[in-house]
């Protein structure tokens, strides 16, 4: 990774992160890792195990799980599995979201409407309730969602209504949390440059319109962030990583933006 890091931060620590087999869940569990985490890592795609092994071969605690946090019996059984490597979790990174399909809301069906709500609002709704007894247990904690600043954002309204549902969340269950020392914060990405991705979230733009209708929510991004670009898998993972650590001990119930100035 080429972003900054603060060796021994999370020594001690004990961080689930869900989606990590790519992307931004991937970008934050390498940099957890080289600043002293013990990692739980959580993905429905098997890859996830790659991930782990590569970790454990450069001397990181690591451990994966497959499970598809959209139901929760999987969030659960994980979120069991996960305390159970070290009797305990200080921090749960969720990951888990994505756009599945890009277009006008009047041309999403039924069936995708639910699909893009169980994908992008569910994940984190189930492992929030899943952990938040064994952190109240604990009587301490951290859980860091991560949202989007698409929630003012064209062609993809399902997706906007599910990531504004995560910062609603965030801010209520923080409220409730804070008498337990626990601490409920977000981040809301806006546009970020990374990989093609190994397993996609859907079928992907095949036709001159879904293309178009993809490129303006490039466009829009771009145009909607002051400094007119894509941000890095880097600079989305420096901001979850110092929000899950003992550096951001007074922040909770906020959301934070990370998305060159666009407040979404």
């Amino acid at each position: 990774m080429s972003g900054l890091v603060t060796p021994h931060r999370f020594d001690g620590k004990v961080v689930a992160v869900t989606g990590a087999a790519q992307g931004i869940g991937l970008t934050v569990a390498t940099r957890l890792a080289a600043e002293g985490a013990s990692l739980i890592l959580i993905d429905r795609a098997e890859i996830v195990h790659e991930v782990a092994k590569g970790l454990r071969e450069n001397g990181t605690d690591a451990h994966s799980i497959t499970a598809d946090l959209e139901q929760f019996a999987d969030a659960e059984a994980a979120i069991d599995e996960a305390r159970q490597q070290h009797g305990r979790l200080d921090v749960l990174i969720n990951n888990v979201g994505g756009t599945i399909w890009a277009k006008p809301y009047e041309h999403y069906t039924a069936e995708q409407i639910q699909a893009e709500v169980q994908r992008s609002l569910f994940p984190t709704l189930w492992t929030c309730r899943a952990v938040l007894p064994h952190l109240i247990a604990q009587q301490s904690g951290t859980i860091v969602n991560v949202s989007s600043v698409a929630t003012r954002g064209v062609n993809r309204v399902p997706y906007a209504a599910s990531k504004g549902g995560v910062n609603a969340l965030t801010a209520s269950l923080a409220l409730e949390a804070a008498q337990y020392g626990i601490r409920v914060v977000a981040t809301a990405p806006g546009g970020t440059e990374a990989p093609a991705r190994r397993v996609p979230r859907g079928p992907g733009a095949e036709t001159d319109q879904e293309k178009a209708w993809y490129q303006q929510i490039v466009d829009q991004t771009v145009d909607s962030s002051l400094l007119k670009r894509y941000g890095t898998l880097d600079e989305q993972a420096a901001a979850i990583v110092f929000l899950a650590s003992d550096e951001a001990t007074y922040i909770t119930g906020t959301v934070l933006p990370v998305a060159g100035g666009d407040l979404g």
